[in-house]
Order: C-alpha cells, then structure tokens, then sequence
C-alpha cells in the first residue's frame, strides 16, 4: 500500500482469479485503498460491502490530474469491464457533449451522448451536466447565439421568441446580423469552450467585485456562482482511449503450446475459430466468426453471417445455424474438389478425410481438382463464446455433420471458465497464463467484429430512416428515392437536377433534399 500515492484517481478491485470485481475513483488514492482493509470497515460495512471486501484478492490503480479525470475513466472502465459489484455506468448513457454544426444556416450549440462523423464539431466530454447547462445557456447569452430549435428560422420564428428584445440573441432570424459576423461569435464561442477562457473569467471577477462594493449583493452571487459553473466546465480533462490493465508480453506460439497442455489435445491448435453472437436487439442478430493462425489473427479468413432461421433472440438456436452454415460450406466445397464420386466410395469420416486433404494441398500434390479452387481447412479448434447451452447446440451440429472428433470448447464470459463437451466440470485456467490469454484475445476479436458488423447494419437503417425527417418526403417519395439511388450514400453525392428524374420530386424539393443531406 505504500507505493499507491497520495493522488486522485482510478481503482479496479480483482477476485482470485484475476477478474475485474469493482471500479472505483478516489480523491486520494492511498486513503480510499487502505480504507477497504481496516477492521471497522469490515464490521460495520453493509452486506454488499462485506462481499466485496472477503472478494477482493489484487488491485490495481490509474493516476489522473482531478477529479473530473478520475470520473470519465471510472465511467469508461466500468462500461469496458463491467464489474458486477458496480452498478452505475453499466448501461449505454455516456456523459455529455457539446456539438455545433458549421454547415447549418445559422449554426447553434446542443448537447447530446453520442458522437457521430456527420461533420460537426464536438466539445467534451463534460463530467458536470448541471454546470455544463448552465455554462451553455451563460454562453449563448454572452455571444448572442440562438438557441431555438428550426434549423433554419424565419420571421414566423422570431414573432414567437423574445430573446432579442431582452438582448440574449443577435436575431440572425431576420437579418439584424450579416452570416460572417455570426460565425465570428461561433467561432468565439469555440475559443471559450475549448479553455481559452481566463480573460473572459477575469473580466467577470472584476465584476463581481465592483457589484460587491456597490453592495449589489444578489448580483455579485450571481457572478460569484456563474465564475464557479465555468471553472468547473472548462476544467482542462483528458479523453481517455480503451485501455486495459497491464499485463505481461505476448508470446503467440508459446501460448499455442500452452493451450494444447491444459486442453490436452493431439495436436497444437495452429488454427483456432471463435463465434460470437450480437443480438443487441431483435432486429439485425448478426454473429461472426473470426480466424486465429498461429496464435494471431488471420483477418482475411474473417466471416459474417446475419442469422435467417430464428426468429427473437436465441443465442443457442443462433449458434447452432452459424456452426452449422460455416463447417457444412467447408465440407461441400472439399467434396466438389475431390468429386462427387471419390466422396462417395470413401469409407473415411469427414474429419479424417480433411486432414488427408489438408496433408495434400500442404505437401502440393499436383493434383487439377485441388488446383481448381482455394482450399479451407478445418480448424484444430472450434471455440464458441458462451457457456454450456452454446457449447451443447454446436457439438450437436458437428456431430451431425459427422465432425465428432473435431476439438469444440465454450468459454464463459463471468469467470472465463472453458467448457468441454462430456466435462461437468469446467476447466479454470489461471489468469496469468498465456493460454487463457490467448482464448480472451479470440473470444474478443469475434466480440468486436460481430458488434462492428451489427452497428454497420444499425447506421445503414438509421440512414435510410434519416429520410423520415427531410420536410416534404413521404414513405412513398422515400422509397422512389432509394429505388433510383440504392443508398443515401450515393443519394447525398447527387445534384438536385439528378433527384428531379425521380417521380414526384421537383426542382425545389430537390434542393431542399440536397441542403437537408449536407446538413444532416
């Protein structure tokens, strides 16, 4: 405990086997730490506390410069590794950002939780919402920046607002400011946001003490609590990337060899395939299956499947389809290179005669039907990420396809147990060991690639759904449009004289088609 400092920062409380139990920030490291190990903790603790204490076996700790920091990082890691004695932070909300689009007519500063490539400027993220909307709506007083929601307001607008008759908005509305001065307040507006704020503090210090002195108490207040809301937003905070808790080197043949021990297999799992399924919602459940070589990943022989066969969210009826889809598709393309009839009078069972197929494309036996085509090989190991329910579904498809000697495992997420089929019992490996090291990496890289496959198939609808908010576009218009153009991709790269050939779309609503898209 000596070593930990006397700073604030990040801690993540680990069980025996190493797993990741709680996250926690702390003011002052040291105090908070030794905290959990005193004898009057432990007594009087309540029950959930009293758990996670006897749990706790290792710890680990990230320094950060304040405490806004050592916010954001808890936030971050708790949604990386979800502890289970933590309950705040583990669902989607994620703090806040500011986000200001210069393409729009008459650009204005919103907040919101999600950061999107769509063009626009974002600032943050803010560790205090309070202060936050305090200082935004501070700030678009002080520029004189609008804060209504049209994205392009007019005359009718202006008939229903007041700020600028009690001087909070320059009325860009109707023309009282020219488009390049209102920029230069945005621009402004962006200096003070990104921290290139202390003249602008400073001015209202000076301001609070000349109230102050005129006994103008309320105002000085006033100020006092404005000077403390833009200090705690504008606090300077680093984005914090994905990291994770150091470890030792990785060595890919070494931990191969590993995992051939505890697993005991006959040979050395040079070719590992991991699946993975993602189904965040009922529509678009997706898996993936990604290829490991030689104990590192082997991109090019990455697939992805969009499940056809079961309907809601199955992740046991979905594995068995994905199984079933990939090692059927191996073995149909190895009997069209050998030929139907050759398949037929073997007498070997399919695992059997695609290791001697393997031995004969390695050994490059020049033989016109093996030259035809590529050959996949079979993996020495199937992993299936999940516990007894996804390992039982894909033995079962294996065993159909007559792949019963084929080496299949599970491993369960909670405590990184692996399964093996007939073992009631699941095999813990140690952390600290390449070979377990080397199944998380898989078993992560499936993770990220099924999620990857399922947010493109999420952001290709809620584009074709964007079109639901462009004035003047019906369902019927909607789909002439993606009819004519395939995407909204290729939609935005067209001119408004191209979207006119389409059935109901004329010259002006073409160009507000045009001006939505860039904007949006």
């Amino acid at each position: 405990m000596r070593e930990v400092p006397h700073k604030p920062g990040v801690y993540l409380h680990k069980d025996r086997l190493g797993s990741i139990i709680y996250v926690g920030k702390a003011r002052d490291l040291r105090k908070r730490l030794a905290s959990y190990f005193t004898p009057s903790r432990q007594r009087m603790a309540e029950h959930k506390t009293r758990a996670l204490i006897e749990s706790i076996w290792d710890f680990d700790y990230h320094e950060v410069r304040n405490e806004p920091e050592a916010l954001l990082l808890e936030g971050k890691l708790i949604k990386e590794y979800r502890p289970k004695y933590n309950i705040a932070f583990r669902d989607d909300k994620r703090f806040l950002l500011v986000k200001m689009h210069p393409e729009e007519p008459w650009p204005r500063f919103h907040l919101t939780r999600l950061k999107k490539e769509d063009g626009a400027r974002y600032f943050g993220p803010f560790a205090h919402s309070g202060a936050l909307r305090r200082t935004i709506s501070w700030m678009n007083r002080e520029f004189g920046l609008r804060n209504c929601r049209p994205m392009t307001p007019g005359e009718k607008d202006y008939q229903h607002c007041h700020d600028d008759v009690i001087k909070n908005c320059t009325a860009p509305c109707i023309g009282r400011i020219s488009r390049e001065d209102y920029m230069a307040r945005v621009e402004q507006a962006c200096d003070f946001l990104q921290g290139h704020s202390k003249d602008l503090i400073r001015s209202i210090e000076e301001e609070m003490q000349e109230a102050a002195a005129s006994l103008d108490f309320e105002r000085a207040a006033e100020l006092r609590d404005m000077i403390g809301n833009l200090r705690q937003t504008l606090k300077p905070t680093r984005q914090f990337t994905r990291r994770g808790v150091p470890g030792k080197a990785i060595n890919p043949e070494a931990d191969v060899i590993e995992l051939q021990e505890y697993l005991r297999l006959d040979r050395p799992p040079l070719v590992m395939e991991c699946f993975d399924i993602s189904n965040i919602s009922s529509n678009h459940i997706v898996a993936s299956m990604v290829r490991f070589r030689n104990g590192v990943a082997d991109n090019s022989h990455y697939r992805r499947y969009r499940i056809r066969t079961v309907e809601g969210q199955d992740d046991f009826a979905s594995m068995a389809e994905v199984i079933r889809r990939r090692y059927s598709r191996i073995l149909l393309e190895a009997r069209e290179l050998v030929g139907e009839a050759d398949a037929d009078e073997s007498q070997e069972n399919p695992l059997d005669a695609m290791r001697r197929l393997e031995e004969e494309v390695e050994t490059a036996v020049p033989d016109e039907a093996v030259k035809r085509k590529p050959f996949v090989r079979l993996p020495d190991l199937v992993i299936v990420d999940g516990g007894k329910g996804q390992l039982g579904m894909a033995v079962r498809e294996l065993n159909r396809l007559g792949l019963h000697e084929l080496p299949v495992i599970g491993l369960a997420k909670q405590r990184e147990e692996v399964f093996r089929p007939g073992e009631s019992e699941p095999l813990v490996i140690p952390h600290d060991k390449g070979a377990l090291r080397l199944l998380q990496r898989i078993r992560d890289e499936a993770h990220r690639f099924a999620n990857g496959y399922h947010q493109l198939l999420m952001k290709r609808r809620v584009e074709e759904s964007i079109l639901d908010d462009c004035p003047g576009i019906s369902r019927a218009r909607k789909e002439r449009l993606l009819e004519k153009f395939g995407s909204v991709s290729r939609l935005r790269k067209a001119s408004p004289e191209e979207m006119t050939a389409v059935s109901g779309i004329n010259e002006k609503l073409a160009m507000e088609i045009a001006h939505f898209l860039k904007t949006h």
